[in-house]
């Protein structure tokens, strides 16, 4: 008897070491560049994770805030400004930044995201995502010391969310004029800027020389 539970418990053992080899495997595959894709059991471990992270009481929440298109439009912009940078303002991630990080933002307008609870969604835009490059964007880091961090603007983001696979070309366009702007993007805006005024010519004031009677 004592024979088969020392058995045992060197497969259990075994089972767990190889386990933890397989995780190890595929966490550090490609060495630690954050170019490479996330496999399918580090998804499923990070996936896992979230949702023992996100306490139960959260995914039970509803949306305090009544959708209509003032709130689209101000989560829309506001979604531009803050968000896009990483999610991209279409949601589906294919930005610079995006991807460069590790793992790659989801794609917003997919099942895995449009299946969270309300609750769920701004859970994780008030919190964050541990291990991610997903910070946490409280209400109060939004509009500064004038917001008393009812989660507001976190609670409109979740409806223009549910709107991502819907968004509109001229929605997006309404975007990209909010998006942050870089350097370069500044520079090329100034060198437009001072080809605009180079090309219109001054008016000429005009001449005050007084008729004779």
């Amino acid at each position: 008897m004592k024979r088969d539970r020392l058995l045992i418990s060197i497969g259990i053992l075994l089972v767990g070491m190889l386990w933890a080899v397989a995780i190890a495997v595929s966490v550090l595959h490609d060495g630690l560049s954050a170019k490479a894709t996330p496999t399918r059991l580090e998804a499923l471990l990070a996936r896992n994770a979230r949702q023992l992270a996100i306490p139960r009481n959260a995914r039970l929440m509803e949306n305090p805030v009544l959708d209509s298109s003032e709130i689209q439009r101000e989560a829309r912009l506001h979604f531009a400004d803050h968000c896009a940078i990483c999610h991209g303002n279409d949601g589906g991630g294919d930005t610079p930044i995006g991807d460069g990080l590790y793992p790659k933002p989801p794609d917003l307008r997919l099942r895995a995201t449009q299946n969270l609870s309300d609750g769920e969604l701004f859970w994780i835009i008030e919190n964050g995502v541990r291990f991610t490059g997903m910070p946490a964007f409280t209400s109060h880091q939004h509009n500064g010391a004038g917001n008393h961090g009812d989660g507001q603007d976190s609670w409109k983001l979740v409806h223009f969310i549910r709107h991502l696979a819907h968004l509109s070309e001229a929605e997006r366009v309404e975007m990209e004029r909010y998006n942050p702007k870089g350097p370069e993007d500044r520079a090329e805006e100034d060198e437009e800027n001072e080809f605009l005024n180079e090309a219109t010519p001054e008016a000429k004031p005009e001449s005050h020389r007084g008729r004779r009677k």
